[in-house]
Parts: C-alpha cells; structure tokens; sequence
C-alpha cells in the first residue's frame, strides 16, 4: 500500500511539472488573442507618435457618416471664432434629422447662433442642419468653397484614401475615408483646443436668436455614450444605412492617449454595439506589448568608409566597419506594420578616424508609416585597431623620418665644414 502511494505521488508530481508549462502557454495565446468586434474597419494608434497598434482592415475605403463633421469641425476652427454670429441658411434648412430644425423647433432662416453654440449642435448632437450652417458661413454662401477647405486639408495631412462631398456626411458614393485616415483626422482634430473642449462636454445649452431676441434654448447632450467612462475623453458618432454605425474617439489611460476608430458597425436595438467595438479594441490596445525587430547588438550594417592612415596627408585607403545597434528595436505587430515597417542607416561622417572617435555618429532610422524613431548604432571600430592595420605605414613613415632627419643633420654638418674651410684659407692671406 506504501508503495502504491509513493508511485501515485511521483506520477501526480511529474504530471504537474509537464503539463503546467502548457496551460500557461495556453493562456498566453488567449490574452493575446485579437478582439472579436462587429465593426468591419477599425483601428487604434498612439495619439503622441502615431504608431498603429490595432487593425483591421484600416485602409480599406469606408463611409464615415457623421464621423466627418470632425474634419468640418476643425475647418470651422482654423477659420472661425467662438463668438461669431453664423446665421442660419436655406441649405441649413433643408438638412434632414438629425437637426435643430426637425428635431426641436423649426428654426427661420436668417436666425443666428454663436459660433460655440454651432459647434456644440455640430460635435455634441450631430445636427445636420449646424454642419451646413458652418459651411455657407465659411464658404461665404457657397458650401461647396467649404468643401473644397475640407478636401485641402485632407492633402495637406497627406491622406490619400479620403474624400469628402459635404459638411455633414450623409451618403454619396464619393464621400468615403479609411480607419486609418479618420483617426489622423481625430487626432488632428482633437488637437485643436476648441475642437478638444466641446468634444470632451456631455451636456449644454444653446441658444437661437431672431435679431437681438433669444428666441430659442435647447438642451443637448453628447452622444458619444462612452464619453467619460473607462479613458474615453472625447469623440464623434456617425450612422446612415449605407455606412452602419461608425465611431471615432479619444481614450486616455495612466497619461497616454490613443485614437480609436470603427466603421461599419451595427446598430442594434439599444445602440450599444459600437461602443463595445470601441472599448474592446482600446482595452486590447492599452495592453499591447510591442514584439522585438531587432535585438541589441545586433550588426545591421557594414559599411565601407575611406581614411587616411597619415590623417591630413599621404594615400587614402578603405576599411569595413560594422555597426552595432545599442538598443533593442520593438515594434506593434500586425498586419500593416509587418508589411511597412523600413529601416535605413544615416551617418554624418564617414571619415574612419572621426567615427573611431564619435562611435555613435551613426544612427537606424526605423518608420512605420507616419512614425519614425532614430537609434544609435555604434561604429565597432578603434584608433588602436587603425593603428594596428597601418603598422607598415607607421614603420616606414618613421623610418623615412628618421632618414630625412639623418640627412639634414649630415647636410647641415658638411656646410658647416665648408664653410670652416674658407675662413681657414682667407685667414691665411
């Protein structure tokens, strides 16, 4: 019975030790696991260095809906100010909901509303009537000059999968962006300080003037149901049919923001399925480890450079030079990073002496995208290791030297004898 006991404990404990590893390899592949969302486009990047972290299918042409009013937003911005009075246009006027107009009180065209109001209705409500308000305002009666603003800046951030046909979003076969694209859009948005600061406010009230009379006041709130729960600290909804529910935003956790953005999504009973998407795509994000590129020490390159073993004078000759890389390189892995990611070497002196002496002179340029970082690689070579290779040189040159000086010394010797000689002689007549 002793015996059978003891063989049991053995067979348990040995059990243990091989199959433990295994079911923690297992867990590892689940954490690692990518989110399951119902968002067809989505991705997530580093507000500060714009690296993309998560992605699915994010440079793949979508329709943004009303996720395009952060770009007439940050149009209006850059263009506009807080307290100026926009009136409201016959365009305006024929928007349909969501709008001020539909949804709480016919508005008269010719009312007015400051400039913060008409962005609070524009970010916060997603009225569409506020989109063309803004645009007509700025295009000085023409919306279509506001569009063209809009497709401006849209080069200016070098995007190339965007393009817009109106203010607000609502469908046209030609008006389309890119996850990737619509978080550059955020990001750039949320940089601009009036942009961030009604992006970031859940509840406000506005107001409709006829002339110097208030005539109307409405209440609204955000409707980014996410706004202030778990990081989220600004962003911008968006539906038509044709482009399911779309979501752009802001998180913000332990001091580092991402953006995060899901196109064609659905919209369920309760509304609840893209913020789902969003928080599940950011809390994966939040908790993503970068995978090593390149390990520390790594040689990345051999370079051939020119010197002089004299330094200032004499023949030049070539050595190879291998470049150490200090640190490790790490970087998000998926699908667009793995195919873009590019490195180069950049030195500024290819002078084997100077990088014998300024051994980090050289650097690893890594980019992904808009990203790019420099890295210090070091030159693996010495001045002992130049002067071990040019000892012949060295030899010769001090041997030559050396000879030259004998010579000069013999030369100035004889002169000085000759020149005793005929002192001699004329000292004797």
């Amino acid at each position: 019975m002793k015996r059978k006991g003891i063989i049991t404990s053995l067979l348990l404990a040995f059990s243990i030790s091989v199959f433990t590893p295994k079911i923690a390899k297992a867990d590892e592949i689940v954490s690692s696991k990518l989110p399951n969302i119902w968002g067809k486009s989505a991705l997530t990047m580093d507000y500060d260095t714009g690296e993309i972290i998560y992605y699915k299918d994010g440079d793949t042409k979508k329709y943004p809906a009303s996720t395009t009013k952060l770009m007439t937003a940050l149009v209006f911005a850059e263009n506009g100010k807080k307290s100026e009075l926009i009136p409201y246009t016959a365009e305006a006027k024929k928007q349909p909901e969501y709008s001020l107009n539909i949804n709480f009180k016919p508005i008269d065209i010719g009312a007015t509303m400051e400039a913060d109001d008409v962005m609070k209705a524009l970010l916060m409500y997603s009225a569409n009537d506020s989109a063309y308000m803004i645009a007509d305002y700025i295009g000085q009666g023409d919306y279509n000059k506001f569009v063209d603003k809009m497709n401006d800046k849209v080069k200016k951030l070098d995007l190339t999968n965007t393009h817009f046909t109106n203010p607000n979003g609502l469908h046209n076969a030609d008006h389309y962006t890119t996850a990737y694209d619509l978080a550059v859009i955020t990001q750039t948005a949320y940089k601009n300080d009036w942009v961030r600061e009604v992006m970031g406010t859940e509840k406000s009230t506005i107001k409709i003037s006829n002339g110097t009379v208030i005539d109307t006041v409405i209440d609204i709130e955000n409707r980014n149901k996410n706004l202030n729960k778990d990081g989220n600290i600004g962003g911008k909804t968006g539906y038509t049919s044709e482009a399911g529910r779309c979501l752009a935003t802001v998180y913000e956790k332990n001091g580092r923001k991402l953006v995060g953005v899901v196109l064609q999504s659905q919209y369920d009973a309760n509304d609840q399925t893209v913020f789902e998407d969003m928080n599940k795509i950011m809390d994966w994000s939040f908790a993503a480890k970068k995978v090593n590129y390149l390990k520390a020490g790594t040689v990345v390159e051999k370079i051939t450079v020119n010197y002089k073993p004299l330094k200032f004078f004499g023949p030049s000759k070539t050595i190879e030079v291998p470049l150490v890389l200090e640190d490790n390189v790490d970087y998000y892995e998926n699908e667009v990073n793995k195919k873009e990611l590019k490195s180069s070497v950049s030195t500024s002196d290819l002078d084997a002496w100077k990088l014998a002496k300024n051994k980090t002179s050289a650097k690893l340029v890594v980019s992904e995208r808009s990203y790019e970082k420099e890295y210090n690689l070091k030159a693996d070579i010495t001045k002992s290791s130049l002067i071990k290779a040019n000892i012949g040189i060295y030899f010769i040159f001090v041997l030559a030297v050396i000879i030259l000086i004998v010579l000069s010394i013999l030369l100035v010797s004889l002169i000085k004898r000759g020149s005793r000689r005929r002192t001699r002689r004329k000292n004797i007549f």
